[in-house]
């Protein structure tokens, strides 16, 4: 039997079809799509808490998933609207059916909240594009998350907040000069959650997408001096995208295998399958 996974779209309505109107599919789309192409028999479920009304599972349909996987949102934690006050619930009711969970960006900042922790813009700005010398803590060196990672690596990321106060069962295992928790092992009432804050799910072409819809951001904030200028940026790494063997582009950008070899670039989703989801599901007596 195929591992069962519940793919949780942090995305309000409007911001999902505006993904799917450019790049095709909505982020937990895309998201599965990784999974599946990581583990082909695996079926994919998909969550919408941010919608009002939503059919969310309950702790034993929780409990019935092999894995829960968390997306990015545009949402910004700290506003705790309605749409994000559900998602910090099922993220609750995620830890108390310990079922193995992931996230990437909001994925983790959600994963802090829920468990007491705090998530506030970054004092030292966005991170765009690239997240650069993403480097392993002591803790990370022998974390099963980051096999095969090396020391100090690159990775896609698009992010204004940041976890600046850590729950109190909190293990950091990567961190930059950007954001000290770049990627984290929490774990709360009985469940644990890995989790990263950089976007290993995405493509060169997926975040091309992701910047060409915010050139404005990137002009107003420095990142670029025209928009011009930031729709060439994101054409860059469309093309590179395309063609991997693209020298001239890579090397202008600095981008190197760890992002652009998608079995490198998912990593961290592949540990965890490996790692968490099969060992638990055995664990579990589901294997």
């Amino acid at each position: 039997m195929g591992l069962r996974f519940l793919v949780v779209e942090g995305n309000t309505r409007g911001a999902r079809l505006a993904h799917r109107e450019a790049y095709g599919l909505t982020p937990s789309e895309s998201y599965a799509e990784v999974i599946q192409a990581i583990e082909r028999d695996a079926v994919c479920d998909i969550a919408l808490p941010a919608d009002e009304g939503a059919n969310l599972p309950d702790a034993a349909g929780l409990e019935s998933y092999d894995g829960i996987v968390l997306t990015g949102s545009h949402l910004n934690i700290y506003d705790r609207t309605p749409d994000i006050l559900r998602q910090i619930d099922l993220m609750r009711a995620v830890y108390a059916s310990q079922t193995p969970s992931f996230g990437s960006c909001w994925g983790l900042q959600m994963a802090a909240v829920a468990a007491d922790g705090d998530v506030r813009p970054n004092p030292l700005g966005r991170e765009v594009g690239i997240a650069r010398k993403l480097t392993r803590t002591e803790a990370g060196q022998a974390h099963p998350m980051l096999d095969g990672r090396p020391a100090a690596y690159d990775a896609p990321a698009i992010h204004l907040d940041a976890v600046t106060t850590l729950p109190g069962d909190c293990t950091v295992l990567a961190g930059n000069a950007v954001s000290p928790v770049q990627a984290a092992e929490i774990r709360n009432s009985g469940g644990v959650f890995w989790g990263v804050q950089y976007h290993p799910e995405f493509s060169l072409g997926e975040l091309a997408i992701i910047l060409k819809r915010r050139t404005d951001i990137l002009v107003r904030e420095g990142f670029c001096r025209s928009a011009e200028d930031a729709i060439a940026y994101a054409q860059d790494f469309a093309a590179l995208s395309k063609d991997p063997s693209r020298f001239d582009l890579a090397w202008r950008h600095g981008i190197d295998a760890e992002i652009l070899d998608p079995q490198r670039r998912t990593r961290e989703i592949r540990n965890f399958v490996e790692h968490r989801v099969k060992t638990q599901k055995s664990a579990r007596g589901r294997a």
